[in-house]
C-alpha cells in the first residue's frame, strides 16, 4: 500500500492534513487494503480500508480508486460528527490520531469516552494515553489494536507519522 500516495489524494480532494494523515497513514495500513469485501475479527461484513455499511454483500470486489473514493466519504463523514464533540484547538497530529481512534471505535463511542473528557478539559497529554486503553473487541485483546493505539498515540504526542515525506 502507498500511503503518500492515499495522502496525496486525500489532500488533492480537499482534505486538511490532519484528516489525510489519518487517512493515510493511521486507518489504511490499520484496516488493510482489500479490493473487496471481507468479514472482520468480530464478523462484520467490511471492504476496503475498513468500510462498513448495509450495502455490502460478500464477495464484492472494488477498485483502488473504489475504494480510496469509500475512504474518502467515511473520513468525511466521520471527521465531521467527530468535530461536534470537540470544543477545543487540537493539532493537525491529534486531530489524525483522534479521527483514527473515531474510525475504528465508532463516534459515538469515542464522544462518550474519558478520552474525549480530558480532551475537552484541556488535558492532552492524558487525552493522548487514554487510547492505549483500547485495544478490546468483544473483551478479548487484539494485538492488532495495540499496535494501532501506539502508533496513534506517538502521533497524538506529536511524532510525525512513519514514512511521512519531510
Amino acid at each position: 500500500m502507498n500511503k503518500s500516495w492515499i495522502f496525496t489524494r486525500l489532500t488533492a480532494l480537499g482534505f486538511a492534513a490532519g484528516v489525510a494523515i489519518s487517512g493515510a497513514y493511521l486507518i489504511a495500513p490499520n484496516e488493510g487494503e482489500v479490493l473487496g469485501t471481507y468479514l472482520d475479527p468480530v464478523g462484520i461484513v467490511t471492504s476496503c480500508y475498513g468500510h462498513t455499511g448495509p450495502e455490502l454483500k460478500l464477495g464484492r470486489k472494488f477498485t483502488r480508486d473504489e475504494c480510496l473514493n469509500q475512504l474518502a466519504a467515511d473520513l468525511h463523514k466521520h471527521n465531521a460528527e467527530m468535530m461536534k464533540f470537540v470544543t477545543v484547538p487540537i493539532s493537525e497530529y491529534q486531530h489524525a490520531a483522534i479521527l483514527s481512534f473515531c474510525y475504528n471505535v465508532g463516534v459515538s463511542a469515542c464522544s462518550k469516552s474519558t478520552l474525549f473528557k480530558k480532551l475537552n478539559n484541556f488535558d492532552y497529554p492524558g487525552a493522548c494515553a487514554e487510547l492505549s486503553k483500547w485495544v478490546y473487541a468483544q473483551g478479548k485483546k487484539f494485538k492488532g489494536l495495540v499496535r494501532r493505539r501506539a502508533e496513534e498515540y506517538k502521533i497524538c504526542m506529536g511524532s510525525m507519522p512513519e514514512g511521512f515525506p519531510q
